[in-house]
């Protein structure tokens, strides 16, 4: 049964998430925006608190949290950035692929070195490599190439848009046997960062985000054994696809945490701040704006709650993901847009974060797929249903 409640358990993971969000991360977002600066040390710190690799099972040393305690914890990083808040995702939606459909092997190992970290009281990363500088949402379109070689394969082209892709020790990754295959000759690997061949391309300059890093992967005659096959040849865009229905609500909880940022900000603005003679907060223009924040939040939370707990009942719907990430992320686009108008001119400046959240809120509706390609899902699925 779908419930509210949360467990004692989950409530004190959330605050554990909402503490460290807000003393840790909130002081510094700024300036790891300013700087397009990886949020190192604020990695090191959740690492050593367990805010990493979240849904690693414990059979492997994990917490094996669930994707809904996984999005309430996700939701606490994102009000404090949202940048942070997709580095700290990142390992656990590179790690996707292998609890999707890895073997025993891969799981022990890679699930290991997550967990083990750096040896030196820090993480390590992964990352997952399937976007192309012609291939985004249209995850069929992808050129990157693989060939079978002696008792392995070999792989050639190039990922854009990867998150932490210049910090990973491991990638996994996507390529295709022949482009004119389109889904059917897509399969996925896991790739060593170390591996000869792999290389990392340039750091993307981005417009929000900014602490979360992004490059391009580059496969240069890149041999990888047999072992490195995850699921099944010709497998790879299943497991794709599953990745994204697991990781939707997330995107969509990254989107509540912003969205309560926005709504907390101008609540606190416009009780402070006059014009004529009175705080702004009296003015009906702004009293209606608040509330649809109100409503915008609401309903985003409901909707990645419902979500994940889908996913965690087995019940795993793209549907339901895409309607969650979709709705959250334009919600998201739409309010701290007008958290800016709120704030006027000061939020057109640097000098307060609301100009840093409509920033912020811009990707989420593009990676991951667009909200458009989400319609697309969304409505196939309507006019095909019995």
């Amino acid at each position: 049964m779908f419930d509210l409640n949360l467990t004692d358990e989950q409530n004190a993971l959330v605050q554990t998430a909402r503490e460290f969000a807000r003393k840790e991360i909130a002081p510094v977002a700024g300036h790891l925006d300013e700087e397009g600066k990886f949020p190192a040390e604020i990695c090191r710190k959740a690492f050593e608190l367990g805010l990493l690799n979240f849904e690693i099972p414990e059979a492997y040393g994990g917490l094996g949290l669930s994707c809904l305690t996984h999005s309430l914890l996700l939701e606490e990083i994102s009000w404090a950035c949202a940048g942070v808040n997709t580095t700290l995702a990142g390992n656990m939606l590179g790690a996707m692929p292998l609890l999707i459909a890895g073997t025993e092997a891969q799981r022990q190992k890679y699930f290991g070195m997550l967990l083990g970290g750096d040896g030196k009281g820090g993480p390590i990363y992964c990352a997952y490599a399937c976007s192309e500088p012609d291939a985004g949402s249209d995850v069929a379109g992808m050129r990157t190439r693989v060939e079978k070689k002696g008792d392995g394969y070999l792989l050639n082209g190039q990922k854009r848009w990867i998150t932490n892709g210049g910090v990973a020790s491991f990638f996994t990754t996507f390529a295709t046997f022949d482009p004119k295959l389109k889904h059917k000759g897509i399969t996925a690997f896991v790739v060593d960062a170390s591996t000869p061949g792999v290389k990392i391309g340039k750091k993307e300059n981005k417009m929000g985000q900014r602490s979360s890093l992004t490059n391009d992967v580059i496969y240069e005659d890149v041999f990888v054994p047999k072992e490195s096959l995850i699921g099944e040849e010709g497998g790879g865009f299943k497991v794709a696809m599953k990745t994204f229905d697991r990781s939707r609500p997330w995107i969509a909880a990254g989107a509540a945490g912003l969205i309560k940022r926005s709504l907390d900000e101008c609540k606190a603005y416009a009780l402070e701040r006059k014009t004529f003679g009175v705080p702004i907060a009296t003015h009906q223009a702004v009293q209606f704006m608040l509330a649809e924040m109100a409503i915008a939040y609401e309903t985003t939370r409901l909707l990645y709650m419902k979500a994940a707990w889908m996913v965690d009942s087995g019940k795993l719907d793209s549907v339901v993901s895409s309607i969650a990430k979709a709705y959250g992320a334009d919600a998201a686009m739409r309010v701290s847009t007008d958290a800016v108008q709120i704030f006027g001119g000061y939020g057109y400046t640097r000098e307060y974060p609301v100009e840093k959240l409509m920033r912020d809120a811009k990707l989420l509706q593009i990676y991951e797929g667009t909200s458009q390609i989400q319609r697309i899902v969304i409505a196939r699925n309507l006019l095909t249903e019995k």
